[in-house]
């Protein structure tokens, strides 16, 4: 709310009024969605096996089908309090292939809003992939590519591969954006093990943040991601160096509004009841700068709702998730979203 002070003439006298003038803003949503293994049921190549109608999982055509409709519920509920279009764009993890992702987008409570599919093959291991999911009504790519991965493991002969990183640009609102969307390597055998992995990952991605900054102090970046590590983590912490408090975030630095999410003990997954908040979307300096008219950030969230929360058995409270072991849960995802909004003044 701005105050304009006006200057009244009346029979002779002059009285200094003040007046409340409204400003009005044009709200942007954006998310990130780790799908929980969104595989379709053909058996490929690839390390697909056990989502197939007779692998482990019995991951029949039933099951795809009951796993579209449900994600879809979730991601149309996304930030549609505050746009009535939800998510402009979002990024997600754990998606096999890019028609997946068409097939839920063309998912009733989706259709209307046109989703267009941006997804690289990578070499993962496991066969899933990041992606890039926008709305063309709100934003207009120009360029997309990955930045791979590649590392070695002790006494290996060949260099491992893990998710590429997917870093898409282009315009939304008049801007420039740069949005790398990643996956990360896990903690499977142990965090402390598995750490340099995912320092690995913070190190390529801030090497292309820093290398854009060059070229537009100014830019707007966003990365995020499954990061498989939490806010205070070095990979996140000290590589990306993504503060937790905007006046420490410098000229050219990183912003993660998820810090302080994270401080107060909220998370977006659990393992052996422990929270982690690993779902993060960190913002470049631009965002926050109050001296410029673009889009700003304005909040962070975990989008967290009571039909999402697993109500018994061994995962009680958790993310209701599509699998319990290999048994089919019918649940959504192991991990809960994250959105953030940006705001535009209507005026400027």
């Amino acid at each position: 709310m701005k105050k304009l002070f006006l200057i009244l003439v009346i029979s002779g006298f002059t009285y200094l009024a003040e007046a409340q003038v409204k400003t009005e803003y044009q709200v942007y949503c954006i998310g990130f969605y780790n799908l929980e293994n969104l595989f379709d049921t053909i058996n490929d190549p690839t390390n697909d096996e056990s989502f197939t109608p007779e692998g482990e999982y019995h991951y029949n055509t039933a099951i795809y089908k009951d796993k579209l409709q449900k994600l879809s519920f979730v991601l149309s509920k996304i930030g549609k309090s505050e746009s009535p279009d939800g998510l402009a764009f979002w990024g997600t993890a754990e998606i096999e292939h890019q028609h997946c992702l068409e097939d839920l987008c063309k998912q009733p409570l989706l259709a209307s809003r046109g989703y267009k599919v941006i997804e690289h093959e990578s070499p993962d291991y496991r066969g899933i992939d990041c992606a890039f999911v926008y709305n063309p009504k709100y934003f207009t790519p120009t360029n997309s590519t990955v930045l791979p991965m590649r590392y070695k493991q002790p006494n290996d002969t060949t260099p491992s591969t893990t998710r590429d990183i997917l870093w898409v640009e282009g315009i939304m609102n008049g801007e420039t954006f740069h949005v790398f969307v990643n996956h990360w390597p896990s903690r499977r055998g142990g965090e402390e093990a598995t750490a340099p992995l995912r320092d690995m990952a913070a190190l390529i991605c801030k090497t292309k943040v820093d290398s854009i900054y060059k070229s537009n102090p100014n830019c707007k970046i966003i990365v995020m991601g499954d990061l498989n590590d939490d806010p205070v983590s070095n990979s996140v912490k000290n590589i990306l160096n993504a503060k937790g408090k905007i006046a420490e975030v410098p000229k050219g630095g990183l912003f993660n509004p998820f810090y302080e999410y994270y401080k107060k003990g909220l998370g977006t997954m659990a393992f052996r009841d422990a929270w982690g908040l690993f779902d993060q979307i960190i913002v470049s300096h631009s965002f926050i700068d109050k001296n410029q008219n673009g889009l700003f950030f304005f909040k962070a969230n975990v989008f967290h709702e009571d039909f999402m929360v697993q109500k018994s058995g061994p995962f009680k409270g958790y993310p209701s998730r599509t699998f319990s072991g290999s048994e089919y849960n019918g649940g959504f995802s192991d991990h809960y979203p994250t959105y953030i909004s940006l705001l535009k003044a209507k005026n400027k």
